[in-house]
C-alpha cells in the first residue's frame, strides 16, 4: 500500500525508515526523543534536545542537499511552511523519500504527528503526544485580552492569520490583534504594536532574539513579556510545556 504525506503526495517507503534526516527543528526534537537511533541528520537550527549529536545539513531554507544525500537517508521529514518546495522536489527527483507535514493549528499538529509516527515510522504513540492531546483537547480558555507577537524587528513583523502560533494563542484565551488579512506574517509599523487597545506584546527569542535589552524598550504604551519562542512555535514535546507555562 502506498503511503501519503500530509499533502497527499506519495512517499515510497516499503519498510519503517532506519535513517532519517529532519529538516524541521520541532520534529527533530520529537524524533530525537523517541527514535534517536534512527535520526542521522538535522538542520543547524535543530537545537533540542541539548547535545544532539547528528550530522548537520545547514538551514531549513537552504539545506545542503549534497550533504543530505550523502547520509543515505531512507526518509527526510519536512514541513510545508518551514521548508522550500523546491528542495523537496529536488530530493524526490534524486530518489529520496520525503514526508511533508502541513500544520497550521494545534489539532493539525497533533494529528500530523500521530500520522507520522503510526504510518511512516510504524512507532507507538509517544507519551508526550498523548499528554499534549490531553492538555490541548479542551475548549479555548476564557478570554484574557488582546495580544501581538512580533517575530522580527527592523522591519517589525508579527504573527498573523492561519498560523500554528495564532491558533495556540486563541486556545490559551488570547485574541491575536493581527489575525486578519492575507499575509500570515505581515510587516507592521511600531505604532501598530505599541497601542493602547492591546493588553500585552509577547516577545519570543526566535526567530528574532528579543531580550531584556532588545525589544521591551521600544514600547511605551503596552506591557511586554519575554517568552520562549520554542513554546510558541514548536509542535512536538514542547507542546506539553507550552500548555503548562503559557496557560498560567
Amino acid at each position: 500500500m502506498a503511503l501519503h504525506d500530509d499533502l497527499g503526495d506519495p512517499v515510497p517507503l516499503t519498510a519503517p525508515p532506519r535513517r532519517i534526516v529532519s529538516l524541521v527543528p520541532s520534529i527533530t526534537e520529537a524524533l530525537a526523543t523517541d527514535v534517536a537511533d534512527r535520526l542521522v541528520g538535522a538542520t543547524d537550527w535543530c537545537t533540542h534536545p541539548a547535545g544532539l549529536d547528528v550530522a548537520r545539513v545547514r538551514g531549513t531554507k537552504n539545506p545542503d542537499l549534497a550533504a543530505l544525500r550523502a547520509l543515505a537517508p531512507d526518509l527526510v521529514v519536512a514541513n510545508k511552511e518551514e521548508n522550500r518546495s523546491l528542495d523537496v522536489r529536488r530530493l524526490r527527483e534524486s530518489g529520496v523519500a520525503v514526508w511533508v507535514t502541513d500544520i497550521e493549528t494545534v489539532p493539525q499538529s497533533l494529528d500530523s504527528l500521530d500520522r507520522l509516527y503510526a504510518v511512516a515510522l510504524e512507532h507507538p504513540q509517544p507519551g508526550w503526544l498523548a499528554r499534549a492531546r490531553e492538555r490541548w483537547s479542551g475548549p479555548p480558555a476564557q478570554e484574557r485580552g488582546r495580544v501581538a507577537v512580533p517575530i522580527w524587528r527592523d522591519p517589525w513583523m508579527v504573527v498573523g492569520p492561519r498560523t500554528y502560533t495564532g491558533d495556540l494563542l486563541r486556545r490559551l484565551g488570547w485574541v491575536n490583534a493581527h489575525d486578519h488579512g492575507e499575509d500570515r506574517y505581515p510587516a507592521v509599523d511600531l505604532a501598530d504594536l505599541d497601542r493602547s487597545d492591546l493588553d500585552l506584546v509577547l516577545l519570543p527569542d526566535e526567530p528574532y532574539v528579543f531580550t531584556a535589552d532588545d525589544g521591551p524598550e521600544a514600547f511605551t504604551r503596552v506591557p511586554t513579556r519575554l517568552v520562549s519562542g520554542r513554546l510558541l512555535t514548536w509542535y512536538g514535546p514542547a507542546m506539553v510545556e507550552a500548555y503548562d507555562v503559557l496557560s498560567s
